[in-house]
Formats: C-alpha cells, sequence, structure tokens
C-alpha cells in the first residue's frame, strides 16, 4: 500500500496570522509536521501544499518537498485533493501544517484500518484531557463497536445524563487517510448542514453515508488555532 502524506499550508490564516512559519524549537511550525512524516516509515512521500510562494521558499531552502495550489480552495482537504491529482498512490494522508507535535506513531494508528480494503476513510482519537470535556475548540468523537465514527461534535458526547462521572470521552485529532475515490466524492460533495452548523468538514462524509474509521493513540497533539496553542505547544517541544 503506497501511501503519501499532503501537508495543506495556508499562509492567510484568520486567528493566528503566518502561523505555518512561525519559529518552534529552531524550525517553522510546518518544518515539525514535514519531518514527522517523514520519519514514518509508512509514508512514500510527503508534500507540502500551498498556495503561497513565500511558504514555497522555506520549503526549498530547508529540503522539504512543496507543490503549489491555488489561492481558491475552500478548504485544506481540497488543496490535497488538487495534488492528490497528480500525485499517484493508494491512500492520500492529510495533516495540518499546524500540528507540530505529530509523530510517526500517529500515521501508524492512522493508516492501521486502511489495512482493510473497505474501508475508504479513516482518522485518530485520544482520551480527552480533562480540561477539553468542556472545550468547544477540541473536537469529541463517538464511534461504535467497528470503530466506525458515529457522529464528532464541539459539544460534549456522549452527554452524562445521569451525572455517574464515568464516561469515557474521546478527543478527535485532525489527521485523516483516503482513498482517492472518497477523496474525490468529498470534495465534489456541497458543503453539508451538520458540517456548516458545527463547523467540521468531516461530517460531510457522515452526512452523504461514507463511513470513517477511527483508530485510537495515547499520543495527544496541540493543533495551533491561537498564541494560547502556541504556548503550549513550544512548552511541550521544549520537553
Amino acid at each position: 500500500m503506497k501511501a503519501v502524506a499532503i501537508i495543506p499550508a495556508r499562509l492567510e490564516s484568520t486567528r493566528l496570522p503566518r502561523k505555518v512559519l512561525l519559529p518552534l524549537a529552531g524550525k517553522p511550525m510546518v518544518g515539525h509536521v514535514y519531518e514527522a512524516a517523514k520519519r514514518s516509515p509508512l509514508l512514500a512521500d510527503v508534500i507540502i501544499a500551498t498556495d503561497s510562494e513565500e511558504v514555497r521558499q522555506v520549503a526549498k531552502a530547508n529540503g522539504w518537498k512543496a507543490e503549489m495550489t491555488s489561492t481558491q480552495h475552500r478548504s485544506g482537504t481540497d488543496r490535497v485533493y488538487e495534488v492528490a491529482q497528480r500525485v499517484k498512490a493508494d491512500v492520500y494522508v492529510n495533516v495540518q501544517g499546524d500540528e507540530p507535535l505529530a509523530r510517526p506513531e500517529h500515521f501508524e494508528a492512522l493508516l492501521k484500518p486502511m489495512q482493510r480494503a473497505e474501508v475508504m476513510v479513516s482518522t485518530i482519537k485520544t482520551p480527552c484531557p480533562a480540561h477539553d470535556v468542556l472545550n468547544p475548540h477540541a473536537v469529541k468523537v463517538v464511534a461504535d463497536k467497528k470503530g466506525r465514527a458515529l457522529y464528532f461534535s464541539r459539544s460534549t458526547i456522549p452527554f452524562d445524563r445521569e451525572q455517574r462521572g464515568d464516561l469515557q470521552y474521546f478527543k478527535h485529532m485532525g489527521f485523516y487517510a483516503y482513498r482517492y475515490a472518497a477523496l474525490e466524492r468529498f470534495c465534489k460533495l456541497p458543503e453539508s448542514s451538520l458540517e456548516a452548523a458545527e463547523r467540521l468538514e468531516q461530517l460531510r462524509f457522515l452526512e452523504n453515508g461514507i463511513d470513517i474509521y477511527v483508530e485510537e493513540t495515547p499520543f495527544d497533539t496541540v493543533g495551533v488555532d491561537s498564541a494560547e496553542d502556541l504556548r503550549r505547544a513550544q512548552e511541550l517541544l521544549a520537553k
């Protein structure tokens, strides 16, 4: 199974401008993601997909493979799809350029379900830290006994109606693997109603009957969307 990682890296982020190039432990943030993916023996290639010439030049200076993509894409997944149309693979891995704590073990867990031919899309989850259970920026996921996602939400799911206090919560991590057909279908579908309500694009798959298989990993990350996230990532990388 040939798997290729594509890292969408948009420079003009709104909440934390230029975040993919912000320095972390001596290198741009996107470099940590790229090098983590390169350390995975399961990935045949790693490509940064960007609409920024500046990002491309930084990648070139550091020896990281990068390709230019359209400035018109709605999401990082659309950027991944553009590159996937030019690069042949069995599975495409989408990991955002703002995941500096990515590690090879994340890709190992992510690709495990893709060993089964019926799996079209996979992602990963980790036990949700107590401080993130009520945090709407930490997306929660529930899955069935076969590992298929039932729902993703910014709300706290499942709801502890009886206040037992012993429910297990899982945080969704923004790593995805797709077969080309699923990626193509996703990008050609209109935004779904639940996706629009929660601002979670993975719900487009579920609303259109495309199963997402969820594999567990013990390794949490910090997706960097704010200055506070950046501070936490700096502290963890320093350790």
